[in-house]
């Protein structure tokens, strides 16, 4: 056992069993992912998402390395962007939600490669991408630095890293939105999904992440320059963007 402990929502463990802890949830929660994506966020998940896609600078040819990227809303889309020059990186460290992905892109018509991996030891060369993203994975990620670090490795210079998240809401709507995503998710979780746990924790973990100030100075501490962020739907969400240089 580790002598070193992290976060896993309110919950303090040890680091070594975090990772078993998270794939525990989404093994959960694959099967009713999506649907469960539309319901609690009332459809906007697919405009923050959006942003995101148009955000990225990705064009044709370009390649683009999606981490924790799950049933493949962003891969699928810069599928669509990069055409059949581009190449588009499908991961996740999730067995049954890159399983999921796989056969959402097979079935939009895509053969995009797939690799099940750790963001924390990405199996890509240095300098290889155009643009890496990661959208609502890296809260639950062990050590945040590490996977920072790595996912501008793999960035070519002039590349960029994208980081979709929960962030801190703004002031006045708090108390509203905490009572919404600490009370109201795990009933919905439990109605919808029969997993009142996982969403519990979901909506935990928001409050233990880094918030905009905080991520973004981690993202220069990771070696990304000209990082700026674009809060959405009043800091429920924030879009981390750093440029590898």
């Amino acid at each position: 056992m580790s002598d070193k402990t992290t976060h896993f929502g309110f919950e303090t463990v040890d680091e070594d069993i975090k990772q078993k802890k998270v794939e525990g949830v989404f093994s959960s929660v694959a099967s009713r992912y999506d649907i469960m994506n539309d319901v609690m966020s009332f459809g906007l998940h697919r405009a923050w998402k959006f942003f995101t896609i148009q955000t990225s600078g990705v064009r044709a040819g370009d390649r683009v390395l999606d981490v924790a990227g799950g049933t493949a809303d962003l891969s699928l889309a810069f599928a669509k962007k990069v055409g059949p020059r581009g190449q588009v990186w499908l991961t996740d460290i999730n067995h049954a939600m890159l399983s999921r992905g796989r056969d959402r892109v097979i079935d939009h018509g895509f053969d995009l490669p797939v690799a099940q991996c750790d963001a924390e030891k990405l199996p890509f060369p240095d300098d290889w991408f155009d643009c890496v993203t990661v959208a609502f994975g890296l809260r639950n990620m062990t050590h945040k630095d590490v996977a920072l670090a790595e996912m501008r490795r793999v960035l070519r210079p002039g590349g960029r890293l994208l980081v979709l998240e929960f962030s801190k809401v703004w002031k006045p709507l708090a108390p509203a939105y905490d009572f919404y995503s600490l009370k109201v998710l795990p009933l919905m979780g439990k109605a919808i999904a029969s997993d009142a746990d996982s969403y519990r924790y979901l909506a935990e973990s928001i409050r233990v992440h880094p918030g905009q100030e905080e991520l973004k100075a981690m993202m220069e501490q990771a070696g990304l320059s000209r990082v700026d962020y674009f809060n959405m739907s009043a800091g429920i969400v924030a879009l981390h963007r750093g440029y590898k240089f």
